[in-house]
C-alpha cells in the first residue's frame, strides 16, 4: 500500500496485520479521489472506520487541511500511528479510539464547528450500518454544504438511493467492493 498522489505521493503505507480489517487498494484509492477530486482546496475529512488510515492521509496529501480518524481495534491504532508519522505533519491529524458511533455523538458540538466536506465509511461488512451512519451525521448537521459521503461496501449489499437529505450519485464496483458516493439532494 501507498500514498497515491500529492504532497505524501509516492510513500509507503503499513497495512493492519491479520483479516480483521481489509484495506482499500491503491486502484481503489485512485478511483475514489478521481471521482471526487482528485485534489482539494481546503477542507475536512472524517475517516469513520479508519482502519490503516489509508483514506485519511490521501486526503489531506490531495489538498485537505485536516482528518479525523476513528477506529477502536489495537492493531489498526497501532498502524494509524505509524502511518500518520509517515507524514511528518501528524498535527493534521485527529485520531480518536472507542467505537465510531459513540465518538460522534460524544464530539458532535466539536465537529458542529468545523464540519466535514468528506466522510468516508468502511466499517467491518458484518456490522455495516451505512445508512443509519448517514442518517445520524445529518442529523447532527455535521456537514458542509458541499459534502460528500463516500461507502465502501460488499458490492452484493445495496444501499438507498436517498438517505436523510442525501441522495446517492454514483455506484462503482471493484471486484468484490462496491464504492457508493453520495451528496446533498438538489431542492425544488
Amino acid at each position: 500500500m501507498r500514498v497515491v498522489s500529492g504532497q505524501y505521493g509516492g510513500r509507503n503505507l503499513k497495512a493492519v496485520p491479520g483479516t480483521n480489517t481489509r484495506p482499500t487498494t491503491d486502484k481503489i484509492k485512485e478511483s475514489l479521489f478521481n471521482i471526487i477530486g482528485p485534489y482539494f482546496d481546503g477542507g475536512r475529512i472524517l475517516d469513520m472506520y479508519a482502519g490503516s488510515g489509508a483514506i485519511a492521509v490521501e486526503a489531506v496529501s490531495r489538498g485537505m487541511d485536516e482528518a479525523l480518524l476513528f477506529e477502536r481495534n489495537r492493531q489498526a491504532i497501532e498502524t494509524i500511528k505509524q502511518n500518520l508519522a509517515m507524514t511528518k505533519e501528524e498535527e493534521k491529524f485527529t485520531l480518536m479510539t472507542g467505537d465510531a458511533r459513540k465518538l460522534v455523538k460524544m464530539h458532535q458540538q466539536d465537529i458542529k464547528e468545523n464540519p466535514f466536506s468528506l466522510v468516508f465509511l468502511d466499517p467491518p461488512y458484518k456490522a455495516q450500518e451505512v445508512e443509519k451512519d448517514i442518517q445520524t451525521l445529518v442529523e447532527l448537521d455535521l456537514l458542509t454544504n458541499q459534502a460528500i459521503i463516500v461507502a465502501e461496501i460488499d458490492k452484493s449489499d445495496h444501499l438507498a438511493e436517498e438517505i436523510s437529505r442525501m441522495e446517492q450519485y454514483r455506484r462503482v464496483e471493484y471486484g468484490m467492493t462496491a464504492l457508493v458516493f453520495y451528496q446533498w439532494k438538489e431542492q425544488d
